[in-house]
């Protein structure tokens, strides 16, 4: 558990947009346990590579073993179905993915999209910008965070000469543009394979190095796949979704100092009595504005989940706090949030 004291709250344009000013500084010197944290569930959301990948020699399976053996208490969810294109995964996200109450979702997207075209069954750029778009805001809407992969392959050789390469290299490109205008974790699986090919398919075979078939993976493919995902999740998971519960006290007038900081000290101690909370810090205002409001004392309280939130509130520790705090209290602010590293999602055009 984390317990710090963070530095004076600033106000401005009132108390409630005041909190919300203070909260950017205060998140830059903001800091959660670092473990992968009980309750997280991370889905894969693909075509039939995903599909594929819950075998028992698949990437998504190897991906939950590994988690497993690491000693991380994480729910490995995978959402695959075969021939599926960006427009397929809008049309099954709340079914397959937002229903299932994600902490984290990894979209493995692309291949059909472009391979498909060659039946006339493809994705515009415009349509494939505009459906991960919509996919990625729906996902944080709901407060879990996003790692966007690039397409692998259709074709393992290196020279340019697989019939799809450069229309796959421009899906590829607007993915990294979407995961950049997000601000989602870009997993470059594109530019991993062709790293990997480069390297250990001399011969310029078009399948058999990580593929059956050329887009397909056999188990040197999930092996590797895996090792990619291990690696971006492992940056992942500590910092998904974290709920805040922020709160303000304005004390009555004339309430004597012991009091007030009896009543902070007694707020600090709650995090070591309810171990929802995984991490604290509070801090006073000294602001030069005048604008606070009459508001004094800030609280920042973190939890992982809404469950975790619930099982705090009528806490017995903090309803003795609670009873500790009402005599003296005249007025308080409370604001609870997910909290996001990363800008808004783009709303997708219309």
């Amino acid at each position: 558990m984390c317990v710090k004291k963070i530095g004076a709250m600033p106000s401005r344009f009132g108390a409630f947009r005041s909190v919300m000013m203070w909260l950017l500084g205060a998140f830059a010197s903001m800091g959660v346990c670092a473990a992968a944290h009980a309750g997280e569930r991370v889905v894969f959301l693909g075509d039939s590579i995903t599909q594929a990948g819950v075998a028992p020699n698949g990437y998504v399976t190897l991906v939950r073993k590994q988690l497993e053996a690491a000693g991380q208490e994480v729910d490995v969810v995978g959402a695959g179905i075969g021939g599926n294109r960006v427009p397929d995964l809008q049309a099954r996200l709340e079914r397959d993915v937002l229903s299932k109450d994600p902490t984290l979702v990894v979209i493995y997207i692309g291949i059909n999209d472009v391979w498909h075209s060659l039946r006339d069954r493809g994705t515009s750029k415009d349509d494939y910008r505009a459906g991960l778009l919509d996919i990625i805001r729906q996902i944080k809407a709901k407060g879990a965070s996003v790692i966007l992969c690039t397409a692998s392959v259709i074709g393992e050789k290196t020279d340019g000469s697989n019939q799809l390469d450069a229309m796959l290299d421009e899906y590829c490109g607007i993915s990294r543009e979407v995961a950049k205008e997000t601000g989602s974790q870009l997993l470059d699986l594109r530019k991993a394979f062709i790293e990997y090919l480069t390297e250990h398919n001399s011969e310029q075979k078009s399948e058999g190095i990580l593929t059956t078939d050329g887009v397909h993976l056999n188990d040197a493919g999930n092996e590797f796949v895996a090792e990619q995902m291990m690696s971006a999740l492992s940056g992942s998971l500590s910092s998904s979704r974290m709920l805040r519960h922020v709160v303000l006290f304005k004390f009555k007038d004339g309430t004597p100092e012991a009091n007030v900081n009896e009543i902070a000290a007694a707020f600090a101690e709650l995090p070591k009595k309810i171990d929802t909370v995984v991490d604290f810090e509070w801090g006073t205002n000294n602001s030069p504005e005048g604008l606070a409001d009459g508001f004094t004392h800030c609280f920042f309280v973190t939890f992982r989940s809404e469950a975790d939130r619930a099982a705090y509130l009528p806490h017995a520790a903090h309803q003795e706090f609670v009873g500790l705090l009402r005599p003296h209290l005249d007025k308080v602010l409370v604001v609870d949030y997910w909290a996001q590293s990363g800008p808004p999602a783009a709303t997708a055009a219309k």
